[in-house]
């Protein structure tokens, strides 16, 4: 079964002193580019984690983003000097009493805007984060990664069964090509005779060298080997798209090769414009071929 570079995976978690989530991103690349953002005390397990995502993922471009936050409310704050904010509402309440405007609770909450009463920086909001360990957060990646898999397998199928529309479509078209073949034989045929009879009153006619040139001419335009081989790449190719290995997309690639050598070689060899449309709609659906492989495994 084929399987698509493309996909995406996430998970969440959300608890009393944190919320986590990791996502995947991943779209096609020749090879394993991971992007990864981290909270810094994750980041002496990047390695592990390029190690861990490079043998489950295999090939494509990887974005990584993992978010850890804890909420207001449990993080370590230093208390509020209580001392300055009195000495803060006093002399705002006085100011105010004096211009003979309202006080209450707009005198105390524009006293707690004021520099120092509530601490700020480093000191006033840090977030414990050795308090979570890598242990914990582990079975999120996996998570996220179980999910971006799930979506690479949904895809390859749905791109396995488009493929494989395409391979019969060429399988039409080559069907056709052997159906008229008889016709474009009995054309040359008929033109090769018309010539003999041309040559042969020619007072300096060669028959030897005529016959050699004859074989030539006919092996030159029989395209009989180039609609067997064709026919047994599109086999193979069939069958190579239901492997069980997980990384069958170059093997596809190479095929997709061979296939189109015969095409082109049935196309120069025909010298015949039926056979040629025929040959033109393979190549447009062999692109779509190439085109959907670059995104396989």
């Amino acid at each position: 079964m084929l399987i698509s570079m493309t996909g995406y995976g996430q998970a969440h978690r959300e608890t009393d002193t944190y919320t986590a989530s990791v996502e995947l991103k991943s779209v096609n690349s020749k090879t394993f580019d991971l992007s990864l953002r981290l909270p810094r005390f994750l980041q002496p397990q990047e390695l592990e984690i390029r190690n861990l995502l490079a043998k489950g993922l295999l090939r494509g471009k990887i974005n990584l983003n993992v978010d850890f936050t804890r909420p207001l409310a449990a993080r370590v704050a230093a208390p509020i000097n209580k001392e300055a904010l009195l000495a803060a509402y006093h002399e705002l309440k006085a100011v105010a009493e004096s211009l003979h405007l309202p006080t209450g609770e707009e005198t105390l909450l524009a006293a707690l805007r004021l520099p120092g009463i509530i601490p700020t920086g480093p000191e006033a909001a840090a977030e414990p984060a050795e308090e979570v360990t890598w242990a914990e957060l582990l079975p999120l990646l996996l998570e996220a990664q179980a999910a971006i898999q799930q979506f690479r397998q949904d895809e390859g199928r749905a791109l396995t069964l488009e493929i494989l529309g395409y391979v019969a479509t060429i399988r039409q078209q080559l069907a056709a090509v052997e159906q008229h073949d008889p016709t474009r034989i009995a054309h040359v045929r008929q033109r090769l005779q018309g010539h003999l009879a041309e040559l042969s009153s020619h007072e300096q006619f060669n028959a030897t060298r005529f016959e050699q040139e004859v074989l030539y001419y006919i092996e030159k335009l029989d395209i009989a080997e180039e609609k067997v081989r064709l026919a047994a790449h599109l086999n193979y190719f069939e069958q190579a798209i239901h492997l069980p290995d997980e990384a069958v997309g170059k093997k596809l690639g190479f095929l997709a090769q061979e296939i189109g050598r015969e095409i082109n070689t049935i196309g120069s060899k025909a010298n015949d414009a039926t056979v040629q449309h025929l040959v033109v709609g393979m190549k447009e659906e062999l692109e779509k071929i190439k085109e959907q492989l670059n995104n396989i495994l």
